[in-house]
C-alpha cells in the first residue's frame, strides 16, 4: 500500500485519529505490513502483546478458547486487534487467526511510543481520549454495582 493508504487507514481508527498529520505519517511509515495463509495464527490467547493490527483484507477468526469452538467474533478489513496493546503490554485475550487469505498492518508498542514521544500534542490528545474511556468505565461500573446493591437489598 502507498503511504497515503496507509495513513487513510490508520486515520479511520478512532482513537489513532487524533494523531496529528506528522505522528500519522510517522506510525504509517514505521507499520510492519505481513501475509496471512488461511490457518495462520497471528497470535495465541495468553500470549504477550507487543502491539496493534489492522486488517487490510481478508479476516481474522477471534477465538477466547483455543478447543475447536466456533469463533467468538470475525473481523474484516479496517478493524484494529489490540488496541490498548499499543500502550501496554498485557496477555492476548484471544487467539487471532486468519479465515482467509489476509494482509495486516502490524503497529508494534515501540513505534508508538517514538511516535507518542516526538509529538507531544498528538501524546495528550491520546491520553485524554484514554482517560475519557476510562471515565466511562468506571460511571458503567458504578451502575453496575448500584444495581447489584438494590437486589442485594430486596
Amino acid at each position: 500500500m502507498a503511504l497515503d493508504d496507509d495513513m487513510a487507514l490508520l486515520a479511520r481508527q478512532p482513537l489513532l485519529s487524533l494523531l496529528e498529520r506528522d505522528a500519522l505519517r510517522l506510525l504509517a511509515f514505521a507499520a510492519e505490513s505481513r501475509s496471512l495463509r488461511a490457518g495462520d495464527v497471528l497470535f495465541r490467547s495468553g500470549e504477550p502483546s507487543d502491539g496493534a493490527a489492522i486488517v487490510i483484507a481478508g479476516s481474522v477468526a477471534l477465538m477466547e478458547q483455543d478447543d475447536g469452538r466456533p469463533a467468538s467474533e470475525i473481523i474484516g478489513p479496517g478493524a484494529m486487534i489490540g488496541e490498548l496493546a499499543l500502550f501496554t503490554s498485557l496477555p492476548r485475550q484471544v487467539t487471532a487467526i486468519a479465515r482467509e487469505p489476509t494482509e495486516i498492518m502490524r503497529l508494534p508498542r515501540s513505534v508508538m511510543r517514538r511516535v507518542l514521544a516526538e509529538s507531544p500534542g498528538s501524546a495528550e490528545a491520546i491520553s485524554d481520549a484514554i482517560g475519557e474511556r476510562l471515565r466511562g468505565f468506571v460511571g458503567e461500573l458504578a451502575a453496575v454495582q448500584q444495581a447489584l446493591d438494590a437486589i442485594d437489598r430486596k
